[in-house]
């Protein structure tokens, strides 16, 4: 099947194989011992927008193997209309697939939301306590309108996001902010409050042109900010935990396209923790507006110098029975096995 762009995810049991095209998710009996399917694939989701950012991120939590869940980004680098959660974009959702309708379930009208507001959210992990995670591509080419003054804020703005999604067995229907309210990576003049003055820190958001109706301080009190932040286009695509310690979160940064110098171009670890005064959450040990809150592992020798012709751009992850990990690299077309002692 030709169409088939990224999702793909083994069930639980280990004899069923999803897969997902730009508007589908199909289904597959698998036989692991040949690697061969048996038939043709039965759909499980369909009726998602073909447009813009098409990757569909898959992923089924072992504590919960009847439910699917899929990632949906921005129909364009800031897709106004995805404000509306109805329109089923910027958005993760979730399916029961223990009783999926015959013909499959709609995307749009079916499921319930693991959140929205959310761009494009192409790596998707569950922590230990069995909560989803994802780490977010967030717009391009931006610009900040102050008092009718538009002032180019790109390149190092707005950052890279790690958010927390949560209990995927509950409707999460928090607003992560997209495509209104984006995260500050870099602090500058221009991302100061429009209403206090104050400078606003790394990790908090802000709107591109301020007004009377929305400001900076509506984002504050509307919008569920990124638990941690990952340097502007340095563009995020996998993330897996070093189960089943969870005390590392190893997330790929595929690189820049748009930054002078290029960023990213490598892999790096979110270090973990839990928390006993939280019940014994996970989170990064790092504070929220913390820029050192991750550490490379595999990088080039400058990454001020790269490219997609010249360096690794890493994308997928994945840890086998014997915790190993492997990395792939698409343009270059490689496959890494990393070694790593947990």
């Amino acid at each position: 099947m030709s169409a088939l762009n990224h999702g793909i995810y083994l069930g639980i049991d280990g004899n069923t194989l999803y897969a997902s095209s730009a508007t589908t998710v199909f289904r597959w009996s698998y036989n692991p011992k040949t690697g061969d399917i048996d038939g043709p694939p039965t759909i499980v989701v369909s009726g998602m927008s073909p447009d813009d950012h098409v990757t569909r991120t898959l992923i089924i939590s072992p504590h919960c193997p009847d439910l699917l869940v899929v990632s949906h980004g921005s129909k364009g680098n800031v897709d106004y209309a995805a404000v509306d959660p109805g329109t089923a974009r910027a958005t993760v959702k979730v399916f029961n697939i223990s009783a999926a309708p015959n013909g499959g379930y709609d995307f749009v009208k079916d499921g319930w939301r693991a959140g929205y507001g959310l761009r494009n959210e192409v790596g998707l992990v569950f922590d230990g306590n069995n909560m989803l995670w994802g780490v977010e591509n967030s717009a391009d080419q931006l610009t900040r309108n102050l008092n009718g003054v538009s002032t180019d804020i790109h390149n190092d703005n707005p950052a890279e996001e790690l958010n927390y999604l949560g209990d995927i067995n509950v409707s999460n229907d928090a607003w992560y902010g997209y495509p209104t309210c984006f995260t500050v990576w870099q602090p500058e003049v221009v991302l100061a409050n429009a209403t206090g003055g104050n400078q606003l820190d790394v990790g908090q958001q802000f709107v591109l042109a301020p007004n009377q109706t929305f400001d900076d301080n509506t984002c504050a009190q509307l919008s569920r900010p990124p638990r941690l932040t990952f340097q502007a286009h340095t563009a995020p695509l996998d993330a897996k935990f070093n189960a089943p310690k969870y005390t590392n979160l190893f997330v790929t940064l595929h690189g820049s396209w748009d930054r002078d110098p290029p960023v990213g171009y490598k892999l790096v670890a979110v270090p973990f923790e839990r928390d006993p005064v939280d019940g014994g959450a996970y989170a990064p040990v790092a504070p929220e507006n913390s820029k050192t809150g991750y550490v490379d592992i595999f990088y080039p020798p400058d990454e001020g110098k790269c490219s997609s012709s010249n360096c690794t751009r890493p994308v997928g992850l994945v840890f086998d029975q014997a915790g190993q990990l492997y990395m792939s690299s698409d343009t270059s077309g490689e496959v890494f096995k990393l070694i790593y002692s947990p």
